[in-house]
């Protein structure tokens, strides 16, 4: 593989990340605003189901310390190209400053409980479509 390959994979992959990171954070609000304003979407149960998959996996790699696979393959291809930690392309940058943030590890293990906690609480709040029929 060539410096240039590994480059635009490890873009590519940072691209992908803030995009998980955006369907993360940003499904909860939108399920308990369509819970409340009765929008039928926020209850599909595999969109529902990848939504709180996502985040326990993601709350259980900070507790047993591990960083995210992303981020390692990321990583690990901007040595490979023979990149310092992000001196990548502007866009890479942009999304690479909006994704990782400086704090000490257990903010990010607190942060990272308490969204998997709000999650699951959605399923109880705004049920998914089987379990939403099942109750009513």
């Amino acid at each position: 593989m060539s410096p240039t390959t590994a480059t635009l994979l490890a873009d590519a992959i940072l691209a992908l990340h803030v995009g998980i990171v955006v369907f993360v954070v940003g499904l909860l609000p939108l399920v308990f605003l369509g819970g409340a304003l009765h929008w039928r979407w926020v209850r599909h149960f595999g969109l529902r189901l990848t939504h709180l998959g996502l985040m326990v996996f993601i709350a259980a790699q900070s507790w047993l310390g591990q960083l995210c696979p992303l981020t390692v393959w990321e990583q690990d291809l901007r040595r490979f190209a023979g990149q310092d930690s992000y001196s990548e392309s502007f866009i890479a940058h942009g999304l690479s400053k909006l994704l990782y943030w400086d704090a000490p590890f257990w903010v990010f293990v607190a942060a990272y409980t308490a969204f998997a906690l709000l999650v699951c609480a959605a399923w109880i709040w705004v049920a998914p479509q089987w379990l939403h029929r099942a109750r009513h």
